[in-house]
């Protein structure tokens, strides 16, 4: 099997070329922007004519995208996010190669759910905030497009990777700092939130999973339980054998509160809290991941303590 990977030097995109070189039925070509992508190519700005040529050339039978922006304004997350899935459609319909596309969406595109339920499929997406919005815009693209065509949306991933400015590096880089100058307390803010965190090796399972199935439409990829920040704060202080006090400094009342990793000499009414998951999906979310299960045959295997673990272990490294 032929596939042709967009994204592969992206936090998900690592893993899932790992995944995918694993099998040795895999004939694997890395789309991206970096010089280290077999074909170097930008789907932002590059057209997709050029991009139906190569797809002609190669004639893979996967496309798999893991390209995309976290971060940004609403301009520079609508052309990774949004902009790029179109060429990828366009290229793929003029395309004569008949290429199954999977897509990474993300859990963000749902918004707000209310606390204790399991978000499936079949919600009306209501993303809270500009990066949910254009996640959203590229799964319309992808399912009114009339390809081959199913869509991931990953909720909260985590383990090794993951990145520095995200809530659980920023937890560790916490961690890490607070250690290496013996800092005997640890003032937190921001861990009232829970997520579905999932394991980046669960993830790219599950793309491998989606890349020989022939299910369309949108699946869940999460562990199908919400998790606290403040009992990940607390597993990934013990995984790290921090000995020193961990203070929250979330709850009413009181003055407004600092973000994570909120140096401890600083006055707490300096600024207020910068909220510790910019994805605009509120206080809880939590997936309902039965249909994976169904149609893919996928589950998660790795816990979260594992994933704190590999997470610490980089960080560490650090020190």
């Amino acid at each position: 099997m032929r596939v042709l990977l967009i994204g592969a030097n992206g936090y998900l995109g690592r893993f899932v070329a790992d995944r995918l070189l694993a099998d040795p039925a895999v004939q694997l070509t890395a789309l991206g922007r970096g010089d280290d992508a077999d074909v170097r190519f930008d789907l932002a700005s590059g057209s997709p004519g050029a991009l139906t040529r190569f797809l002609d050339a190669v004639h893979p039978g996967v496309v798999i995208n893991c390209a995309g922006a976290t971060r940004g304004g609403a301009r520079e997350l609508t052309r990774h996010n949004t902009v790029a899935v179109a060429t990828v459609c366009e290229a793929l319909r003029r395309s004569g190669c008949g290429a199954r596309l999977v897509q990474i969406g993300c859990g963000a595109e749902y918004g707000p759910s209310q606390p204790g339920s399991s978000t499936a499929e079949d919600a009306v997406p209501r993303p809270g905030g500009p990066y949910g919005v254009s996640k959203l815009a590229a799964t319309e693209l992808v399912l009114g497009s009339g390809l081959d065509a199913v869509v991931l949306r990953v909720f909260s991933p985590a383990g090794p990777g993951t990145p520095a400015g995200s809530p659980l590096g920023r937890l560790a880089e916490a961690l890490r700092r607070a250690m290496q100058s013996g800092d005997g307390e640890l003032k937190l803010g921001g861990l009232g939130v829970q997520r579905d965190f999932i394991d980046v090796r669960d993830v790219a399972r599950a793309v491998h999973a989606a890349s020989l199935s022939a299910a369309q439409g949108v699946i869940n990829i999460g562990s199908g339980r919400a998790v606290r920040l403040r009992d990940a704060a607390a597993v990934l202080a013990r995984v790290a054998g921090y000995g020193g006090a961990l203070h929250e400094l979330d709850g009413p009342p009181g003055p407004m509160r600092p973000s994570i990793g909120h140096p401890r000499g600083e006055p707490d009414l300096a600024s207020p809290a910068a909220y510790p998951y910019p994805d605009g999906c509120g206080s809880w979310q939590q997936a309902d991941v039965r249909t994976a299960r169904d149609r893919l045959g996928w589950r998660p295997r790795i816990n979260l303590e594992e994933s704190l673990a590999d997470i610490w272990m980089e960080a560490a490294c650090r020190i």
